[in-house]
């Protein structure tokens, strides 16, 4: 697989029906590895590892009801009181990080009202914190560490 702008990990890789499968640490079993999971595996164990990301409070793959259709969030932070905090939003690292993109993770964000929104190829990086006053979002130097939320 592509290497990205994330820090490696070891990943879990094996064959399953002749097709790559990758560990996925939140959801505890073998996933099916395409471009974009390599993205989210990278990613959670870079928040997990790096970042101080609590596993327990991390879910992948969280279905969200919006405008009678179910979408999936990629990933979900969420408070000890289990109301979601946060929002991760992966593509392929070959899909260009385009305002379609943010405008996806904001249809999300019209249901779980979180405070911040991440979005990422592997290579770009790019969260905001949400101003709900002001109805926007303000872009972030760096995906802030846990302790910083």
């Amino acid at each position: 697989m592509l290497s990205l702008n994330l820090p490696t990990f070891d990943a879990k890789v094996v064959s399953r029906e002749g097709k790559p499968v990758i560990f996925d640490v939140i959801r505890r079993r073998y996933v099916a590895l395409t471009p974009e999971e390599w993205v989210r595996q990278h990613f959670v164990h870079f928040l997990l590892g790096h970042k101080g990301y609590p596993q327990a409070l991390m879910a992948n793959e969280v279905q969200v009801q919006l405008n009678n259709t179910q979408k999936r969030c990629d990933t979900v932070l969420y408070r000890r009181d289990l109301t979601a905090r946060m929002i991760m939003e992966y593509k392929a690292p070959d899909v260009k990080i385009t305002q379609t993109v943010f405008d996806q993770i904001t249809r999300y964000n019209m249901v779980l009202k979180v405070d911040y929104l991440i979005v990422s190829n592997g290579m770009q990086h790019y969260c905001c914190r949400m101003d709900y006053k002001n109805n926007r979002y303000i872009f972030l130097e760096d995906i802030p560490a846990y302790q910083e939320l």
